[in-house]
C-alpha cells in the first residue's frame, strides 16, 4: 500500500474562493438526514456546531441539481449531473449558474463499475483531462474517503465516520471531514455532496 503524505500546500489552493482557505486544518461536521425528502438534507457545521453551509436539492426536476448555500442562504456553487455521459459526471458552476463560462470543476467516476469509491476531479482549465487535478478514493459506505492532490499520495482532506445513538435514532448520518491547511474547504464539501449523490442506493 502506497504511503500517504500530508504536506500542507505552500500557497492557498482557492477553487471556489479565498475566504474558504485557512492556514490551519479545518474540521467540518456533516449531518445528512437519511430519511429526508425535503430541501436542505445536508448541513455542514464547524466543530462548535455553527452552521457554515446548507445543501438545497431539486428532487422533482428533470436534472439532478444541488446548490451549496452559505449561512445567509446565498448560493456559492451549483452542482449539476451531466446527462447521457458514459461515466457519471457532475459539473460545478459558480453561484446559481449553469453557464460554461462559470464552470469551476467537474467530477467523474474513474470507471463505470466499481466497488470502492474512486472519483477523478478536473478543474475547468484542465480541458484535456489527461491527468486529474484531484482524486477521491475510499469507501463511501464506511464514510472513509480521502481526497488526494492529482495522482500523488499527498492528502488534502479526509472523512471520518461518527456514530452516535442519537444519530441512529433520528435517522441522521453524521461524519467529520478534516481539510488540511490552505485547501479550499467549500470545494471539499461540494465533492462530498457529489459523492453522496453518486452512491445513493448503496447505503443499505
Amino acid at each position: 500500500m502506497a504511503q500517504q503524505f500530508y504536506q500542507p500546500a505552500a500557497n492557498p489552493v482557492c477553487i471556489i474562493g479565498p475566504q474558504f482557505c485557512c492556514p490551519h486544518p479545518v474540521d467540518l461536521a456533516i449531518v445528512r438526514k437519511v430519511l429526508s425528502m425535503t430541501d436542505g438534507n445536508f448541513g455542514v457545521t464547524d466543530v462548535n456546531g455553527n452552521i457554515l453551509f446548507r445543501v438545497k436539492g431539486a428532487f422533482l426536476s428533470l436534472h439532478d441539481r444541488r446548490v451549496l448555500l452559505d449561512v445567509a442562504g446565498y448560493p456559492i456553487v451549483s452542482l449539476r449531473q451531466k446527462t447521457f455521459s458514459a461515466h457519471r459526471r457532475w459539473q460545478v458552476f459558480r453561484g446559481d449558474s449553469s453557464d460554461s463560462r462559470d464552470l469551476l470543476f467537474s467530477v467523474k467516476q474513474s470507471s463505470l463499475f466499481q466497488f470502492k469509491t474512486k472519483l477523478d476531479v478536473f478543474l475547468a482549465n484542465n480541458t484535456t483531462e489527461q491527468i486529474c487535478d484531484f482524486k477521491v478514493k475510499g469507501s463511501w459506505l464506511e464514510r472513509s474517503c480521502t481526497v488526494y492532490a492529482g495522482e500523488s499520495s499527498t492528502v488534502v482532506a479526509q472523512m471520518h465516520k461518527k456514530h452516535t445513538v442519537q444519530s441512529v435514532l433520528l435517522g441522521k448520518d453524521k461524519f467529520t471531514v478534516t481539510v488540511y491547511p490552505n485547501m479550499d474547504y467549500a470545494f471539499i464539501v461540494a465533492l462530498i455532496v457529489i459523492l453522496d449523490e453518486i452512491n445513493k442506493g448503496q447505503d443499505g
